[in-house]
């Protein structure tokens, strides 16, 4: 089957990420996490205060320290899966707090941080047998990808999700300030002004606020199948 460039874009904690590296790790493909990657950005303006005390972002200090942020990914032998690295740290548990999650919209709004990060995503797919996940992967980043999924659930299934998932860390969780916060991402990336979420013409979309993961992962690798195959 021909090497292909797989995008999958959706709405936050819908379980494009598990998806995404799930199909990468059967098909030997690249998984990039561009979640992760805004994320890494986000974290790094909080741990430099670059965020006022009204939770506006210190723009331009943001804008000039950007050359100072490397993100990268390194598979974890133990899991299988890659994780996030903020100029050197692993930062996979760092990224995935309430008070980044409560942060990371506002970052992914700023037209320099996204040019950045698009940047480095387009140079990291230029070879192929790659798996990216995000928001504006289908539209923006590979709008000529071969295969594009738009995956999308209910708030209160992505919210429950997110629940769980903080709970079986042993992080600290609040169902309410979840589902608040999975509505809030929801308007501000379908309403941004630059590469708003949305579903790109040619994707394929996905309810999966009923699916096992199980049923996902053969739905998502017979898409590949076809695509590849093509």
């Amino acid at each position: 089957m021909k090497k292909i460039t797989i995008a999958i874009d959706g709405f936050s904690s819908c379980g494009k990420s598990t998806m995404a590296k799930d199909l990468a790790k059967e098909i030997g493909y690249i998984y990039v996490d561009t979640g992760a990657m805004y994320r890494s950005v986000t974290l790094f303006a909080l741990r430099h205060n670059l965020f006022n005390a009204d939770g506006t972002i210190r723009e331009e200090e943001l804008k000039e320290q950007m050359k100072d942020i490397n993100i990268s990914f390194q598979l974890n032998k133990t899991t299988g899966r890659p994780d996030t690295y903020l100029n050197g740290e692993n930062v996979e548990n760092d990224i995935r707090t309430m008070e980044v999650s409560s942060h990371v919209s506002p970052i992914a709004t700023l037209a320099f941080v996204r040019e950045a990060l698009v940047a480095q995503q387009q140079r990291m797919g230029a070879e192929k047998g790659i798996v990216m996940d995000g928001r504006d992967i289908g539209t923006v980043v590979f709008p000529k990808a071969e295969l594009k999924i738009f995956v999308t659930a209910s708030a209160e299934v992505r919210a429950q999700r997110r629940y769980d998932e903080l709970k079986a860390k042993g992080m600290d969780a609040d169902y309410a300030d979840i589902l608040k916060n999975v509505e809030e991402r929801d308007y501000i990336d379908s309403h941004r002004a630059t590469s708003p979420l949305r579903k790109a013409d040619d994707a394929i979309e996905l309810d999966n606020s009923n699916l096992t993961i199980a049923e996902q992962k053969k739905w998502l690798y017979e898409q590949y199948r076809k695509a590849a195959e093509e």
